[in-house]
């Protein structure tokens, strides 16, 4: 009995011994089957085999450093973009959240056509501080406050929720709203922050679905440029939803033919921004910071438009107010009196030895803080020491929207048009 057992395990081996070999001899051979060998090698197909596959998967899963990087560049420059699109929610949310998966040491090799270790990492201040204003229940009356925007956190509660304040505190019949119109701004404060602002559509939109009458636009851009062009373009396509709609005058009001046309608007404008300038360099007064040798520079944006007339016009109300110590400069240095170049030699000749820059912005955003306030060789503050001309060059980054005298101005403006 046990003869035969032994023989029938035996018939059994061979049996599966047999069909192994079947089966290996069966299977094709592959390259990149770690169990094939060449001749001589002393690797087997067995559990070092095994190993070695597994190894090699390790390794074609890992993800370097820097391709991780890239494809959070990548979803950042996807939703930096002018238009918005039933994807960009998603595509938002999608971007912070690889952004989040990455270390540190990953964070710092984002690059991209527009990205940056900024755009998500840096310090912009207390986005919760901040009232997106896109609330419902709005009522018969609205004053739909339109601004650039600005995704610097601090300047956007200071600067352009200060006057939306200053308006609702003027108008308490009436509901102020937001809207901005800069996609590219909302996306990134949507991503980053969570914060959900609407485009000029999606306010207007929201206007009409609220039942709103009464509408007033009140623009927080500086003057009648092409951003405040494009905002009149896309009211014309809604008014007849509302049974009035009225557009207020930007801060600088109407541009005028030549450069020396100025209005109060612009007169207001300088005498409250020179004012608060003086004030936060501890200064008594304008000829008391004169005597010391100091000179304001007011960094506007600067533009292509004809409006561009309009910053010639503030250097002519600095002249006509005896503002001597004060020039106004552009980013984009056109006019081209007002470029960088023009306004360090026309501070230079008028015998100036110390410079405070500070914005001619509404808000004090990226402008403010990297081209004339940054560390790069191209930013004023920058230019202005590479200069040799001046012992000291010092910077305010502050917004026009903080201080109280324009903020009073947005609501003249505003009361303008709803008396008319």
């Amino acid at each position: 009995m046990k003869k035969k057992l032994v023989v029938a395990l035996s018939t059994g081996v061979m049996i599966c011994s047999l069909a192994l070999a079947g089966c290996a001899k069966d299977a094709p051979a592959s390259a990149e089957d770690p169990a094939q060998t060449e001749p001589g090698s002393e690797e087997t197909a067995g559990e070092s085999g095994q190993e070695q596959s597994d190894e090699s998967e390790v390794v074609d899963n890992t993800v370097s450093d820097q391709e991780a990087a890239d494809e959070v560049a990548a979803l950042i420059d996807v939703i930096y973009v002018q238009q918005r699109t039933e994807d960009t929610d998603a595509q938002c949310a999608q971007a912070k959240a690889a952004w989040d998966a990455l270390t540190d040491a990953q964070k710092e090799l984002v690059e991209g056509e527009e990205a940056d270790p900024d755009y998500f990492g840096r310090d912009t201040g207390d986005a919760s501080k901040d009232d997106p204003r896109n609330q419902d229940d709005i009522g018969e009356n609205e004053i739909l406050v339109v601004s650039f925007g600005t995704s610097f956190n601090g300047s956007r509660v200071d600067d352009i929720k200060g006057i939306e304040d200053a308006i609702q505190a003027a108008n308490p019949d009436w509901s102020v709203r937001r809207a901005f119109t800069a996609q590219i701004i909302i996306n990134h404060v949507q991503a980053r922050d969570g914060e959900f602002i609407d485009n000029m559509d999606q306010a207007l939109d929201r206007a009409v679905a609220n039942g709103v009458k009464n509408l007033v636009i009140q623009p927080t851009h500086l003057m009648h440029g092409a951003e405040y062009d494009e905002l009149m373009e896309a009211v014309e396509a809604y008014r007849d939803w509302f049974e009035t709609v009225k557009i207020a005058e930007p801060l600088l009001g109407e541009v005028g033919a030549d450069a020396t046309v100025i209005n109060a608007d612009k007169e207001a404008v300088a005498k409250a921004l020179t004012a608060a300038a003086v004030k936060d360099a501890g200064y008594e007064d304008l000829s008391a910071a004169m005597e010391d040798g100091v000179a304001f520079v007011f960094m506007g944006h600067g533009t292509y438009h004809t409006a561009k007339v309009s910053y010639t016009q503030m250097q002519s109300q600095m002249e006509v107010l005896g503002y001597d110590n004060v020039f106004i400069g552009t980013v984009e240095g056109d006019p081209e009196e007002t470029s960088c170049e023009a306004v360090i030699d026309a501070v230079a000749q008028a015998g100036y030895t110390k410079v405070i820059l500070r914005p001619l912005m509404v808000v004090a955003g990226d402008h403010a803080n990297n081209d004339m306030a940054g560390e790069d060789e191209d930013s004023w503050l920058s230019m202005f020491n590479a200069s040799g001309n001046f012992e000291s060059v010092d910077v305010q980054i502050t917004g026009l929207g903080s201080i109280e005298d324009i903020q009073k101005l947005y609501v003249e403006h505003t009361a303008a048009v709803i008396k008319e």
